[in-house]
This record gives C-alpha cells, sequence and structure tokens, in this order.
C-alpha cells in the first residue's frame, strides 16, 4: 500500500539526514561506521535536494529514480557491515540493519509513482 505522497517523503528525507549525522553520538560509531554515515548522510542531502518533488531544490531526479536509488541504499545498507569488516562491532551492525529495514519500509510505503501537481488559479 503507498500511503506516503511525495511531500511527506521528502520531509522524512530530510529526518533521515540529520537522524545520520547524529547516529555516531546516539549510538556510539566510531572508525569506518561513523565515516560511512557521515558520507550516507551528506550523499542523501543531495539526493533529496535534487530530487523533482516538493521538497527537492534543484528538481533534477525523478522521483521513481530516487526511488531506486533508495531501494538500492537499503540492501546496501543491511550488507555494509560484512562488506567493511564491522560485522562484529554489535551496536554498528545493528544500526546499519536497522536503518536498511527503516528505509526499505519507506519505500515500500511511498508512491514514487504520484507526480505532485501545482494548483493554478481556475481562469475564466
Amino acid at each position: 500500500m503507498k500511503i506516503l505522497n511525495s511531500k511527506i517523503h521528502g520531509y522524512l528525507d530530510y529526518g533521515v539526514v540529520i537522524f545520520f549525522l547524529a547516529a555516531p553520538t546516539l549510538f556510539g560509531l566510531t572508525g569506518i561506521p561513523a565515516t560511512i554515515v557521515y558520507t550516507l548522510a551528506v550523499v542523501h542531502l543531495l539526493v533529496t535536494v535534487i530530487t523533482a518533488f516538493p521538497l527537492g531544490i534543484v528538481q533534477l531526479l525523478p522521483l521513481p529514480l530516487h526511488g531506486t536509488v533508495e531501494l538500492v541504499v537499503s540492501f546496501a545498507l543491511i550488507a555494509l557491515p560484512w562488506i567493511f569488516g564491522f560485522a562484529s562491532d554489535l551496536a554498528a551492525r545493528n544500526f546499519y540493519i536497522a536503518a536498511g529495514v527503516l528505509i526499505f519500509a519507506v519505500w515500500l510505503i511511498t508512491d514514487y509513482k504520484a507526480i505532485a501537481m501545482k494548483k493554478t488559479p481556475d481562469r475564466f
């Protein structure tokens, strides 16, 4: 069921950026896990800013492509602890798995195909 529209998704995207920036402090991430999540925060901000949706600023990236990026990122987040060798760090591993699952859940319920229409005044 696609219950999130593009505007609410945009607010969630900016929230994810803030959450990723705070994650090292909140979850005690250091080293590679912290570096990756800071990088992800910057990348997520850039993708959000360039997405063609109500809260995008530059409006270059089509919303369905934004959705595809988020789908790929959700699976990548789950795999990162093993790819970068920090799966034995329970806090970091669990953070990345949870973040991947949450981003996948948001992907499942977002209507990436809906086009936000600007309302224009009726002309008589």
